[in-house]
């Protein structure tokens, strides 16, 4: 388990994350975080960013499902205008 430090929020609600923390988790900076509040609780989860090289294999992944499922460019955009519709 990891340590417990205490940091402080400054006026412009900047909240700095403790060198030791840091390195433990190997966070360098420009790190991205997701961050979800509810009651007294912040939750914080560093989010890794795909590489290009990463989204062009992703990219290509989704493409031959579709082909594979013969999924259309119109049934795809179909799928995305009745979930906005529902939101």
């Amino acid at each position: 388990m990891g340590e417990v430090v205490v940091t402080r929020m400054s006026s412009k609600g900047q909240i700095v994350v403790p060198k030791s923390l840091r390195d433990a988790l190997g966070l360098d900076v420009g790190e991205l975080f997701a961050m979800f509040g509810d009651e007294d609780t912040i939750i914080l989860k560093k989010i890794d960013v795909p590489s290009q090289k990463e989204f062009d294999e992703i990219l290509a992944w989704g493409e031959k499902y579709a082909k594979k499922k013969k999924i259309t460019r119109k049934d795809l955009e179909k799928a995305i205008s009745e979930i906005r519709a529902e939101t």
